[in-house]
């Protein structure tokens, strides 16, 4: 994992394809500050993010299991940083970010498990969802279900009943 400190922050691109520094943002998250917004719109941009993203990933899960409340925002940025890393558009992880990476994924699963008993919030628990699936390797059925929103899911679900009175 990358310090916070490490001078490499600077250099390192976001989703805008320009750098971006995301140890401040990180460091003032885990102050308890709200830094969600920021970090939706540097770390991912329309389908774009970079190493900057990549390397937030584990200190979003590191902090994140510090939080009294884990909401939707922490589970569906790490969710929609690791699909979008699978787009060719986007930079391959790099070595040195890998095995930190894979390590905040092994405990977002873990620590998603934990959350998803006492969830209620629909948000929530449809992110929590879609981190587990891609956590377990199911990369497909992750963004399916972080990146359905209440319509899509009401149009798939009248698609699947008129189906199932026609052929049950």
């Amino acid at each position: 994992m990358l310090s916070l400190d490490d001078p490499k922050w600077k250099t390192l691109t976001g989703g805008y394809r320009t750098a971006y520094d995301a140890s401040a943002a990180l460091r003032e998250l885990e102050r308890g500050g709200d830094v969600w917004d920021e970090s939706w719109n540097e770390l991912h941009h329309q389908g774009d993010v970079g190493e900057a993203s990549y390397a937030a990933v584990p200190h979003l899960v590191r902090i994140g299991a510090d939080l009294k409340v884990r909401d939707f925002n922490l589970w569906a940025l790490i969710s929609t940083i690791e699909v979008e890393r699978h787009r060719t558009s986007n930079p391959p992880l790099a070595d040195w970010l890998s095995a930190g990476y894979t390590k905040a994924w092994v405990a977002a699963c873990r620590l998603a498990v934990r959350d998803i008993g006492e969830a209620t919030d629909p948000d929530t628990i449809q992110a929590l969802l879609g981190t587990i699936a891609i956590a377990k390797g199911n990369l497909k059925l992750g963004a399916l279900i972080s990146n359905l929103d209440s319509s899509e899911l009401d149009e798939i679900l009248e698609k699947y009943n008129a189906w199932s009175e026609l052929y049950a």
